[in-house]
């Protein structure tokens, strides 16, 4: 049966607060969209995890977006949240599928991106990525950018990626909301949470196994899901960004204009009489479009 929650939650003793995500059908129409296996499927599904872990601390009507930018083999990763629980994801490898496990290299940058939709604000955290794993950079990236202790733990497999997320509550003045060693505490506990019981055990029994002495209060589930926001408003967007003559070449070449969503995989198809639609109110000297 499908398992696709967040669970936001505090460990009243140790003065931390904190999440943990499981994602079963919504991972997996994510990576069969991309036909996604092997190592990339995973680090694709850590990020998927990841940003639904983010958004728990987002108060707002908004969009939290993970955006991997390497200098490698891994051309992108990115994946998002909404508020409201809506995820999607993609990745590209330029090559052969890796074998192995893929480490970002170390020029690699790591931008965390909000968007307010209520403000219509924008907020980017951008950190270069240290580390060997993803929860490594995300760790760094808090520590750095937000000044706020974090430990995270990723995993994922062909069925399901799953998160879990620490960060310490700061009382007025900086100091802990917890005991003086709660945060070392529950750091030593999650570290003997494997991938396997991340991916395998409810929330919940995830929780009370770790922190059973740290008074564990969870707050109710979010429930998450897959979700696009591609439209044939959007397709035509772009395609007015790229120009008239552009679209005249593609269409000269192959007879329409072939769009397929990365996320979801939807084809738009337009041919010479949607072009011109799409064109009719865009001047041919380039001027701004009329809208009517």
């Amino acid at each position: 049966m499908p398992n696709d929650v967040l669970h936001r939650f505090q460990l009243e003793n140790a003065g931390v607060r904190g999440a943990i995500v499981r994602l079963d059908d919504a991972w997996r129409r994510i990576r069969a969209n991309g036909h996604y296996a092997g190592p990339l499927a995973g680090i694709l599904g850590e990020a998927v995890a990841a940003s639904a872990l983010f958004t728990s601390t987002i108060k707002f009507e908004g969009r939290l977006s993970i955006h991997l930018r390497d200098s490698g083999a891994l051309k992108l990763l990115f994946a998002d949240c909404t508020h409201d629980g809506i995820l999607r994801g993609v990745a590209r490898w330029e090559g052969d599928a890796p074998m192995m496990r893929i480490v970002p290299d170390p020029g690699a940058c790591l931008a965390i991106t909000i968007e307010n939709a209520i403000t219509d604000s924008r907020y980017q955290g951008l950190v270069a990525v240290e580390g060997d794993t993803l929860s490594d950079a995300f760790e760094g990236y808090f520590q750095r950018s937000e000044q706020l202790p974090t430990r995270i733990i990723l995993a994922a497999d062909d069925d399901c990626c799953a998160g879990l997320m620490l960060q310490e509550i700061a009382a007025t003045g900086g100091e802990s909301m917890g005991d003086e060693d709660g945060w070392n505490r529950v750091g030593h506990l999650l570290a003997t949470l494997t991938p396997q019981e991340l991916l395998t055990l409810a929330p919940e029994e995830t929780l009370l196994r770790l922190f059973h002495d740290e008074r564990v209060r969870m707050h109710p589930a979010q429930a998450l899901q897959f979700g696009c926001t591609c439209s044939r408003e959007r397709v035509e967007d772009m395609l007015r960004a790229l120009g008239r003559e552009e679209n005249e070449s593609v269409l000269a070449e192959q007879g329409s204009v072939d769009v397929t969503c990365e996320f979801c995989n939807r084809r738009y198809v337009l041919d010479a009489a949607d072009v011109a639609v799409v064109f009719a109110n865009v001047p041919t000297d380039g001027g701004p479009a009329t809208r009517h």
